[in-house]
């Protein structure tokens, strides 16, 4: 089942009944019970990958919500309901004055077998993780190498790279493919550099690797992983190390998304509702691992399930999608 994905961008009230979350809007300083499309932004993704403004509906059941993204100064939340949507395994995304997300609240345990999980993460050998991190630099050139040649780029740079990848990647392929990646993904005229806190379309490109992130960081702790400790990534101040190492190749659906804003003309110099709502498709995205379809969400389960099994010495192989075959 495709867990769906809550917006809320306005004052909002929200609690726990029944095991539902009950979702009442504020308009003055008073609460009001029933969603109503032009009070509040509050969208989802449901099964068949398309948004809907939940009107005359006040609950949705939590065992159905997958993230939830709070992005108002003015909400409200039980500590009833953001106990019950942890429990639900439930990604809580709370964003910032500007509109960008600045949090994330993960469960501690949803694995029944976490504490083993954890030791073998933590016993895995270095030159394990050094195998994992070329697989995932691999397939992320790859996918970046597809967008490109999507958009009739050169790639044959790009495949040689993906193909030379060594060991933990020493060579820095990583880095060599980013350069050419995003000085040719946008046209010339946007002199784009790629910087956290650079101009847009940065703004999208960080919104949507956040979602993203969330995604990852939730399917890692459903499969008894601990998000902080990476096979690559080691930054002391980041507790989600392990999710940005496996987040690498699934980065270009999120830059095709900010592409396609970008080419078809649409006004990207602040997060319109109109593009969240495309960057909140992101977790229903269709993907193809080892020829099989399926929304990013479910395979992002795949993935790191697959993971678990490399800890374990069950595998040796992480589960990427790779984006469609590049014609030579």
């Amino acid at each position: 089942m495709i867990k769906r994905t809550l917006y809320f961008g306005n004052p909002a009230y929200l609690s726990k009944k029944d095991d539902q979350l009950v979702i009442k809007l504020i308009e003055n300083g008073n609460e009001k019970e029933k969603i109503n499309g032009d009070a509040v932004e509050s969208e989802e993704i449901d099964k068949n990958d398309k948004y809907k403004n939940r009107t005359n509906q006040n609950m949705v059941p939590i065992e159905d919500v997958g993230i939830i993204i709070l992005d108002s100064q003015q909400i409200t939340i039980t500590q009833g309901l953001l106990a019950s949507l942890l429990e639900n395994n439930t990604a809580v995304v709370s964003c910032d004055n500007s509109h960008l997300p600045v949090g994330l609240f993960l469960p501690l345990s949803v694995n029944q077998i976490q504490s083993e999980r954890f030791q073998e993460q933590i016993e895995s050998s270095i030159p394990l993780r050094k195998q994992l991190w070329q697989q995932t630099i691999s397939t992320k050139i790859k996918n970046q190498a597809w967008l490109l040649n999507k958009n009739k780029i050169p790639v044959n740079n790009m495949l040689k790279w993906a193909k030379d990848v060594r060991s933990g990647d020493p060579d820095n392929y990583e880095g060599r493919a980013a350069a050419y990646y995003w000085q040719n993904l946008f046209t010339k005229e946007l002199e784009f550099t790629r910087d956290r806190y650079g101009i847009p379309p940065n703004n999208l490109l960080n919104y949507g690797y956040a979602i993203l992130r969330a995604i990852v960081a939730r399917s890692l702790v459903a499969s008894g992983l601990l998000p902080t400790l990476g096979i690559h990534h080691h930054n002391k101040y980041n507790a989600y190390c392990l999710a940005d190492d496996i987040m690498e190749p699934f980065r270009p659906y999120v830059d095709r998304i900010v592409y396609d804003i970008v080419d078809n003309g649409e006004d990207f110099e602040e997060l319109s509702t109109s593009i969240k709502k495309q960057l909140l498709e992101i977790p229903v995205i269709e993907i193809i691992i080892d020829g099989e379809r399926s929304p990013l969400m479910v395979g992002m389960q795949r993935t790191t399930a697959s993971l678990a099994k490399c800890f374990a010495g069950e595998a040796r192989k992480i589960i990427y999608p790779e984006m469609y075959c590049i014609s030579r």
